[in-house]
């Protein structure tokens, strides 16, 4: 069982370090809304291709477009919080279990 617990490790700390890069790209992404960047430069395409969907889908489920602001990335790094405290450190204890 030992080989199940260490992939189900493995599979964690994956997911952490992805949801973690995806933090730091709507981080990004917002920063950079401040100023007014080039549409056609290649890393503000790359940010807003990879971000877009997901703040879409939270615009979508939670309209505060009337407050003048876009809270989806305070939104989208909430849940992803949520996700690393809980999906993360309940597969890491899934894990430790299974050895």
């Amino acid at each position: 069982m030992f080989v199940l617990g260490n992939f189900v490790e493995a599979l964690a700390r994956i997911i952490d370090m992805g949801l973690t890069i995806y933090m730091w790209l709507i981080i990004i992404r917002a920063l950079i809304s401040w100023i007014n960047p080039d549409p056609y430069n290649p890393i503000v395409r790359f940010l807003y291709r990879a971000t877009e969907p997901v703040l879409y889908q939270v615009r979508r489920w939670i309209p505060l477009r009337g407050l003048g602001m876009d809270f989806s990335p305070v939104i989208v790094i909430l849940i992803i919080v949520f996700l690393q405290n809980f999906l993360v450190r309940t597969m890491l204890q899934i894990a430790v279990n299974l050895r």
